[in-house]
């Protein structure tokens, strides 16, 4: 019940209006979570594209060309395109909770629906970071195995003790830069889905409080 008069009180403070029924808040609620959903969309779609162009922008320079040559194209295009499917299909399902949303006709209706949204997100966070971690352990293990300078390096300190500090060098540097890497994304997801999804659940709060009143 506060949630509710606190969203009657901060509405009628900045719009003049009387005092609203359930109904008009509910479509005020409505309007906003449609906002959001749709913002979520699109901001998936525009990380997306950034992440592309970076691709592209790098695929001609020094170390992905002497990555080209280690020939893995039966490791690295399975690796691509499975994440490729799974990211399109997030976005389908982004574009099918905004239409949803949008069609909501009931209260309950878009209070399931902003639970159904949440969740996606969430799902979406986790397979990011995941897809991330697996790609980075892939790709170092094609970089160690094949990099002659490494090679020439384990053949230098091979049946020495050197061998397994060198190791656990290179292990330590890449785990320090997948951590790195997924507290960077992190709180870029944390700070752009964040905010989104507190608004989401505010609205459904604000919800709950028409449902019960």
């Amino acid at each position: 019940m506060k949630e509710l008069e606190r969203l009657k009180k901060d509405w009628n403070k900045h719009q003049n209006f009387p005092e609203l029924s359930k109904e008009e808040i509910y479509k005020f609620l409505h309007k906003k979570s449609s906002s959001i959903v749709k913002w979520i969309f699109i901001i998936s779609l525009l990380e997306f594209g950034f992440w592309l162009l970076i691709a592209l922008a790098t695929k001609n320079n020094e170390a992905q060309q002497r990555f080209d040559t280690y020939n893995v194209d039966h490791i690295m295009i399975p690796l691509m395109v499975i994440g490729y499917v799974i990211l399109i299909y997030f976005f389908v399902i982004f574009y099918k909770n905004y239409k949803e949303i949008s069609n909501s006709d009931s209260t309950k209706s878009l209070m399931q629906k902003i639970l159904n949204t949440r969740k996606t997100v969430k799902h979406y966070v986790i397979f990011n970071l995941v897809f991330l971690f697996v790609s980075s352990i892939v790709g170092a293990a094609i970089e160690f195995s094949n990099n002659p300078d490494l090679k020439l390096t384990i053949l230098k300190f091979e049946n020495t003790n050197d061998l397994y500090i060198f190791y656990a060098i290179v292990i330590g540097i890449t785990l320090i830069s997948i951590v790195v890497l997924s507290a960077i994304l992190l709180g870029f997801y944390y700070l752009v889905y964040g905010i989104l999804l507190k608004r989401l659940k505010q609205n459904y709060k604000e919800l709950e409080a028409i449902e019960v009143e």
